[in-house]
C-alpha cells in the first residue's frame, strides 16, 4: 500500500508511537505552525502527525487585519488527537483562556488589579471577559452605589479585582466596587490631610438625615449634627437647610483613622451664653416662647440661642401631678421667673407659679389661726379628711381633730366625698404648703374651747391619754384640745424610781401640768412632776410647813384625807 493511502491500521500505528513518544499533548496548550489558511480557518501543525484545523475569529485581530501567515507560530489547545475526519481538535480560545488563567491565578496570588471589559449581562450581574478568561461581576459590586443603567460602562476596557478564583470549576467573581473605594479612600486621604480643625470651609448639603446634614467639601463629606446647626433648638435640619445649598461651616473634628470630619455652623456664630449671668440674674422675670413640651417641664425660648426648662414642679402651685402639657403648649408666650443660671452646663432653671400669687401666703393672711371656714370633702384617708379650700388648696383635718369624744377611725365613716363641712384653721405651714383643720374644735364639747381659748395655758393642769410608749417616756394627747405632746422620761414623776415608762400603759390616762404653750404655734410641753410638786407646795401651804413637827407625810395624809372628805 502506497503511504498516500494509509490503512486504519497504519493511522493506530503513527499514533501508537507518537504516544509512545510521549507528545500526545491532549488537554494542553502547545505551539503549532501555520501550514495554510483556506477561507475562514487556519491549518496548524502541532507536530501530531496530524494537522488541526482552528477558526480566523478565534486570533481576534490578527485575522481581521490579514496579519496571520503561514509559518506563524501560535499557541494552540489539543482537545482530542483525532476526530472524525482525521485531524487534530485544536481551539485558540482555550489556548487563550489556559494563558489568562495562569497569569490571572499570579495577579490573584499578590493582590494586584486586573483589566477586563464587561460584555454582557446576566442574573444577579455581568460577565467580563479578562483576556479571554470570563468572570463574573455581582450586581453590588458594580459601584459604590447603587447604579441604575450599566450601559456606558459596558465594552470600555477597566481594572477590576478579583474577588475568588476557582479554577476546577471555572468560577472567577470580580468587584469594581472594591477599586472606586480604595481610589476613593486615597483621594480622601489627601483631602483630610489638607484640611485642620477650626478651618471655616464652604460645602454643599449632600444629604438630610433625622439627626444632622451631610455636607460635600470637594470630594469628602462631613457630618454637620443638628446640635451643631444653631445656639438655638432645632428639631430637625429641615428646618434651616435644604440638599443642594452651599453653607459655611467650621471643621471641629479630624478622624485621620476613620477620615470621619465633624462639622459645625454656630460655631461661626457669638456664643450667646457668654454673659448669660448679667443678661438673665435670678428672679428676673422675663417674657419667651414655649419651644418643647416633655414629661418632666417645658423648654422656654428666652432670646435666640438660649433656652431654659420649667420644671413640672415649678408650674403649678396646686396641680402637682399633671402633665406639662396640660398647662402649657408649644408656641406659647409665657412669663417665667429665673431661678437658676448654669453656664458650665448652659442650663436655666425658670419657673411659672412664681410669676403667680403663692395661694398658701394668700390663705394664712384671708384665714388666720383659729377662724372658720367651709369647704368640700375631696378625699378620705386612714389619717383624716382632706377639704378643698378657696385659692384651690386643700387642708387635712386629723382623725383626732374630728371628735372630742368618740374615736377619729369611727367618726371619718360619717363623712362622704363632695359633702360640705365647716372647720376651724389650726395652723398654716406656707413652707411646707400644708394646712391643718379641725372639726371638734367648733363644738364645746369637753370644755373643748375654754381649753383652746384660755385654759390651756402655762401652769394649768391637763388630763392626758398616752397614745405610745418610747424608751424616752410617752407620747400623749391632751383630751381636751387633741393636742399631742411628748413627756421625757424624767417628767414622768418626782420620784426617780417611778421615772419608767414602761409603768404606763396606752389609753391610760394621767394629769400633767402644763410648762410651755406657744399659742401661736400650739406647741404645749407637760410634766407629771411638775404637777406632784405643784400639789406638794399647796399641801405644805394649806397644812403648814415641816417647821410645826408634823412630817411630810403626815401634811400629805391630812390632805387627802381632807379631800376625800
Amino acid at each position: 500500500m502506497s503511504q498516500s493511502n494509509p490503512t486504519r491500521d497504519d493511522f493506530a500505528a503513527l499514533l501508537e508511537e507518537s504516544f509512545s513518544d510521549g507528545h500526545s499533548g491532549e488537554g494542553q496548550v502547545v505551539r503549532g505552525t501555520v501550514t495554510g489558511i483556506e477561507k475562514d480557518m487556519a491549518i496548524i501543525d502541532v507536530g501530531l502527525k496530524v494537522e488541526g484545523r482552528v477558526p480566523l475569529k478565534e486570533f481576534g485581530a490578527k485575522a481581521k487585519d490579514g496579519s496571520l501567515k503561514v509559518g506563524d507560530t501560535v499557541e494552540v489547545y489539543v482537545e482530542r488527537i483525532e476526530n472524525a475526519l482525521g485531524e487534530a481538535m485544536l481551539s485558540r480560545d482555550k489556548a487563550r483562556r489556559e494563558e489568562s488563567w495562569g497569569k490571572l491565578e499570579e495577579k490573584f496570588a499578590k493582590g494586584e488589579r486586573v483589566e477586563g471589559i464587561i460584555f454582557n449581562q446576566v442574573k444577579g450581574g455581568f460577565t467580563v471577559d479578562l483576556d479571554g478568561a470570563v468572570a463574573f461581576l455581582p450586581r453590588s459590586q458594580v459601584d459604590i452605589r447603587p447604579i441604575r443603567d450599566v450601559t456606558p460602562l459596558m465594552h470600555n476596557p477597566q481594572p477590576f479585582e478579583i474577588l475568588k478564583m476557582d479554577r476546577r470549576r471555572g468560577n472567577i467573581v470580580v468587584s469594581r466596587r472594591t477599586v472606586l473605594e480604595e481610589s476613593r479612600a486615597e483621594q480622601r486621604s489627601e483631602i483630610v490631610q489638607n484640611l485642620e480643625e477650626g478651618q471655616v470651609v464652604e460645602g454643599v448639603v449632600k444629604n438630610i438625615t433625622d439627626y444632622g446634614a451631610f455636607v460635600d467639601l470637594g470630594g469628602i463629606d462631613g457630618l454637620l449634627h443638628v446640635t451643631d446647626m444653631a445656639w438655638r433648638r432645632v428639631n430637625h435640619p429641615t428646618e434651616i437647610l435644604n440638599i443642594g445649598q452651599t453653607v459655611k461651616v467650621q471643621i471641629i473634628r479630624i478622624n485621620q483613622e476613620t477620615h470621619r470630619i465633624s462639622l459645625g455652623m454656630k460655631q461661626l456664630e457669638s456664643d450667646p451664653w457668654g454673659d448669660i449671668g448679667t443678661k438673665f440674674p435670678l428672679g428676673k422675670k422675663i417674657h419667651g416662647t414655649v419651644t418643647n413640651i416633655t414629661d418632666y417641664g417645658a423648654f422656654v425660648e428666652l432670646e435666640p440661642g438660649i433656652e431654659g426648662l420649667i420644671h413640672v414642679s415649678e408650674m403649678s402651685w396646686t396641680k402637682k401631678n399633671v402633665h406639662p402639657g396640660k398647662i402649657l403648649s408649644t408656641s406659647q408666650g409665657v412669663d417665667v421667673v429665673v431661678l437658676e443660671v448654669d453656664p458650665s452646663k448652659r442650663r436655666i432653671s425658670l419657673g411659672l407659679k412664681q410669676t403667680l400669687e403663692n395661694p398658701w401666703d394668700a390663705f394664712a393672711s384671708n384665714h388666720p389661726v383659729g377662724s372658720t371656714v367651709e369647704g368640700e370633702v375631696k378625699n378620705k384617708t386612714e389619717f383624716g379628711l382632706f377639704i378643698g379650700l378657696d385659692g384651690d388648696v386643700d387642708g387635712m383635718v386629723h382623725l383626732s381633730d374630728l371628735d372630742w369624744t368618740r374615736p377619729g377611725e369611727q367618726v371619718i365613716e360619717e363623712y362622704q366625698k363632695g359633702q360640705m363641712v365647716k372647720a376651724q384653721v389650726l395652723d398654716v405651714d406656707v413652707e411646707k404648703e400644708r394646712i391643718s383643720l379641725g372639726i371638734k374644735q367648733l363644738s364645746r364639747g369637753g370644755g373643748a374651747s375654754e381649753a383652746v381659748g384660755g385654759e390651756l395655758r402655762k401652769n394649768a393642769v391637763v388630763t392626758c391619754e398616752v397614745t405610745a410608749i418610747k424608751d424616752g417616756g410617752v407620747e400623749v394627747r391632751l383630751v381636751e384640745s387633741g393636742l399631742d405632746t411628748f413627756i421625757k422620761r424624767s417628767d414622768l414623776s418626782r420620784d426617780r424610781d417611778e421615772q419608767r415608762p414602761e409603768r404606763f400603759t396606752v389609753g391610760q390616762k394621767v394629769d400633767a401640768r402644763v410648762i410651755v404653750y406657744d399659742k401661736k404655734t400650739r406647741k404645749v410641753q407637760v410634766s407629771i412632776k411638775a404637777l406632784e410638786i405643784a400639789e406638794e407646795k399647796e399641801a405644805v401651804a394649806q397644812y403648814g410647813s415641816t417647821d410645826s413637827g408634823a412630817s411630810l407625810g403626815d401634811i400629805l395624809g391630812a390632805a387627802l384625807k381632807k379631800q376625800g372628805s
